[in-house]
């Protein structure tokens, strides 16, 4: 399929009525976080010191802020309090100043706002330093290892790291961070971005400083310390590709994480556009069951490390290096949007898997993604993948975001063509990398770059719930000498399509591809043909997401 036809004109009114009502809200869909256009958070400087004597942690946060409009009186951050409901778990502020000047504040639950001393200004810039501690709640683990050894790990997703860190705890607000860790000194530690300092305090203690100069959402800050093996192994682009998993594990980890990262970033790197990040470290940790694409430190599941390369985790290695173009530097700029991260991930992955190990490899990979949105379907009908006005976190994300935004992507790629889709993903990643965006804003991109109105397409398979399921047959009227098709859709979940399907139509000596269209629930469908052909082949390169019955008549 290379095209998304006209509208017909007996549809035209319809897809009017369509577009004053997709306009109005499906583009003005927005979660419920509290989001502040006038202030621009720039970097994070997180101080924090560690012990193994408790599990209270102590922070000093030099914040640096640029507001973008007048008249604010007060700055809002996100920070669990300490409470008895949390079994004094929490964190307690104990001073917040700018330019040596104490500030009042007030902390109840998780919302920490500052009273400015001053209204602001347009394009004003300030610091503020914040002091707090506390036992994290959440957020950050602080627990034995597999092996009994103490470790502490960051598990921000997709908003807990506010359990431990002061900040925009939401991905519209990027900025740049600091981790300067003071910890006993037979841990290391590992963050975003390039370690600029570690130096032995002669006291027991290490400090170490990780400077991330890319600005990256919040749940993408990380921070692992642990007793640990590290190794660099290569290069991509001069910068550093690296290993970091317990020293219990160092022979296995270094043998399963060696591969396939450095082909994976070239692929994405060549197709998609350049890496964002200064380093690309694989982290064994206890805080994640599967992976975390955490910016430029990716954290896998202590259990990922088994010494023999195994398909399921070097596809989850592939899967975690893929956000880091999407998720980490294109990012959702609502969490109503989170297929822009995981759907794409998952069909990133598919797409390297075909790359690299083959189109039956690919094409498996579709086929278990079907399985999963077949049975995520059947227990929710009304589930539809751009949530709206997301306010329950723990529903953030479903198998949907992951295989059924993947099927879209693929099915996108279908419609528009493969040269039109690398053209307008590339284009998409080269205007939104390092910043946010929605998907109206990819729908833009993809439609400069293949020409064609994908409203309907983006409407039916994102914003409304719904499965096509199909019914057809095909005969071949000698006397006309016509192919005549009959397809049917079948589903009974309320949802019609509007669909390309491509049809191959088999004779002894050649096989031509058509492109049918199925524009009501029944559709009968002519193609002239001079012979009877030998068969015909719905959808034989597997470019929807359907079940379909298909059979000659």
């Amino acid at each position: 399929m290379s095209s998304f036809c006209p509208i017909p004109n007996t549809m035209k009114n319809y897809y009017i009525l369509l577009f004053i009502l997709f306009s109005s809200s499906a583009f003005a869909r927005t979660d419920s976080y509290p989001k502040n256009p006038k202030v621009d958070v720039l970097n994070y400087q997180f101080n924090i010191k560690l012990s193994d004597d408790t599990d209270e942690i102590t922070c000093e946060l030099i914040l640096d802020v640029r507001y973008l409009g007048e008249g604010e009186d007060s700055l809002r951050l996100d920070l669990v309090k300490a409470s008895k409901a949390l079994e004094n778990k929490g964190m307690t502020v104990s001073s917040i100043q700018s330019e040596g000047q104490e500030l009042a504040f007030t902390h109840e639950g998780e919302e920490l706002k500052i009273k400015l001393p001053s209204s602001s200004k347009k394009d004003q810039e300030k610091q503020y330093q914040i002091v707090y501690s506390g036992v994290p709640a959440s957020g950050l683990k602080i627990a034995k290892n597999k092996y009994g050894d103490r470790t502490f790990f960051s598990d921000n997703w997709p908003d807990k790291g506010r359990n431990w860190l002061a900040m925009v705890d939401h991905p519209y607000d990027k900025a740049t961070c600091e981790f300067i860790v003071t910890a006993p000194s037979h841990y290391q530690v590992v963050s975003n971005g390039l370690k600029i300092e570690e130096t032995d305090l002669g006291n027991g203690n290490r400090l170490t400083h990780w400077k991330q100069s890319v600005p990256i959402a919040s749940w993408l800050y990380v921070l692992g310390v642990a007793r640990f093996a590290m190794q660099e192994v290569d290069q991509f682009d001069h910068k550093s590709i690296q290993t970091w998993v317990y020293y219990q594990d160092r022979e296995k980890g270094f043998y399963d994480f060696a591969v396939p990262t450095k082909q994976v970033l070239e692929f994405y790197s060549d197709y998609v556009g350049p890496f964002s990040y200064e380093k690309l470290a694989n982290i064994q940790s206890n805080s994640v069951s599967g992976g975390m694409e955490a910016a430029s430190a990716i954290l896998y599941s202590e259990n990922s490390v088994v010494g023999d390369r195994n398909t399921r985790w070097r596809n989850v290695i592939i899967h975690e290096i893929a956000h880091q173009w999407f998720g980490n530097a294109v990012t959702e700029y609502d969490w109503d949007d989170v297929w822009l991260s995981e759907g794409f991930a998952t069909y990133f992955t598919l797409l390297f898997r075909e790359h690299a190990y083959g189109r039956d490899d690919f094409l498996e990979g579709l086929a278990n993604s079907k399985k999963t949105v077949d049975a995520f379907h059947e227990k929710n009908p009304d589930y539809r993948i751009v949530h709206d006005n997301l306010s329950d976190m723990s529903k953030v994300v479903s198998s949907h975001t992951y295989q059924k935004g993947s099927w879209i992507l693929h099915m996108l790629r279908g419609v528009i063509g493969t040269e039109n889709f690398w053209k307008g993903i590339q284009a998409y990643y080269a205007k939104y990398q390092n910043g946010n965006a929605t998907t109206a804003d990819f729908r833009k991109e993809m439609e400069k770059a293949s020409g064609k109105d994908l409203e309907r397409f983006f409407e039916q398979w994102l914003y409304q719930p719904g499965a096509l399921r199909v019914e057809g047959n095909w005969s071949y009227d000698t006397g006309k000498k016509l192919v005549k098709i009959t397809l049917n859709q079948v589903q009974n979940d309320g949802s019609e399509f509007l669909m390309p399907i491509e049809l191959a139509i088999k004779s002894k000596d050649k096989t031509e591809l058509k492109t049918i269209w199925i524009k009501e629930m029944k559709n009968s469908i002519e193609i002239p043909l001079e012979t009877a052909p030998e068969e015909v082949i719905l959808d034989p390169n597997t470019w929807v997401l359907m079940d379909a019955k298909w059979e000659q008549k």
